[in-house]
């Protein structure tokens, strides 16, 4: 597959081929895994006091020889606490038992145990090129609710990767084509109830993302425009590329980046194997001096 090149003022400068991950099938299922797994790792552990509601001296006694006991008085073994008491008489109410009011809860919430949700590696690489592929598909990016040119899909050129400024990203992009999606991905919703107390007072959209090959000046630049997002291409994920595990983001990868992600084969497996045969001479060399040391 072959995509056109466009610089920042939205002329062709040439064409590329894409790498094979951009014809791989698209999981849905394998998507969402990945994305699911990568949120659970950001929730917070949470649980009540472990003393909560037994920290009232509550007993109830059978036994006759016990002094000032329920015994004779037709009441059930639940624990009480006693409020007040005259002689042998006594003024109780239920507590420390589930069933009582102000007793403990039965399954409380527990801060030990783990949130954090495995996925395989290979499930997770197979996720992130199943996103990647999607990206290029305008039946779903349209679905995903993006306003995208007629054009799309394209590759950009390197000449984004150097824009430090908003504004010279806000008129690239609009130069496009993308002025109506950066409109949309501008529109918020003041959520209503506890949202605001939580730091979650607005609902925001997800805009364009724009996939770089390294650390640049775009990344500043574009931090301050609603919804758009920049990232280099060796820290992709599914989130990133489906948010909310739908697959379908617009999505702009720069020359750089698609070159990158065909030369070093990333999210496949190979790139590491490659390293760790490289490696493996280096490593007998080594063993070889200690050896002779």
């Amino acid at each position: 597959m072959k995509l056109k090149i466009l610089n920042t003022t939205s002329n062709e400068k040439g064409s590329i081929d894409l790498p094979q991950i951009f014809s791989e099938p698209i999981r849905q299922d394998l998507i969402k895994r990945a994305v699911e797994a990568l949120q659970s790792c950001a929730r917070q552990p949470y649980g009540t006091d472990p003393e909560a509601g037994k920290k009232a001296t509550a007993n109830v006694s059978k036994r006759r020889r016990d002094y000032k006991t329920c015994y004779g008085h037709g009441i059930a073994r639940t624990p009480r606490k006693i409020l007040s008491r005259s002689g042998a008489r006594m003024n109780w109410v239920g507590a420390v038992a589930p069933n009582t009011v102000g007793g403990r809860r039965a399954h409380p919430p527990k801060s030990v145990k783990i949130l954090a949700q495995k996925i395989n590696k290979q499930e997770r690489r197979k996720a992130i090129r199943s996103a990647i592929a999607a990206t290029m598909d305008k039946t779903l990016v349209q679905q995903h609710g993006h306003i995208m040119p007629d054009k799309y899909p394209f590759i950009i050129s390197d000449d984004f990767e150097t824009i430090a400024k908003t504004k010279d990203i806000i008129e690239a992009l609009t130069k496009l084509g993308l002025e109506k999606e950066l409109e949309r991905s501008a529109q918020k919703k003041y959520r209503a109830g506890k949202a605001r107390l939580r730091g979650r007072k607005y609902r925001k959209r997800k805009g364009p993302l724009l996939v770089v090959s390294k650390e640049c000046a775009l990344t500043k630049a574009a931090s301050n425009v609603p919804g758009v997002d920049v990232v280099m291409v060796t820290a992709l994920n599914a989130e990133l590329l489906a948010p909310g595990s739908v697959p379908g983001r617009l999505t702009l990868y720069t020359e750089s980046a698609i070159t990158r992600l065909g030369k070093e084969q990333l999210f496949t497996g190979q790139q590491m194997q490659q390293n760790m045969a490289e490696e493996k001479p280096k490593d007998k060399i080594k063993t070889a001096k200690t050896a002779a040391k």
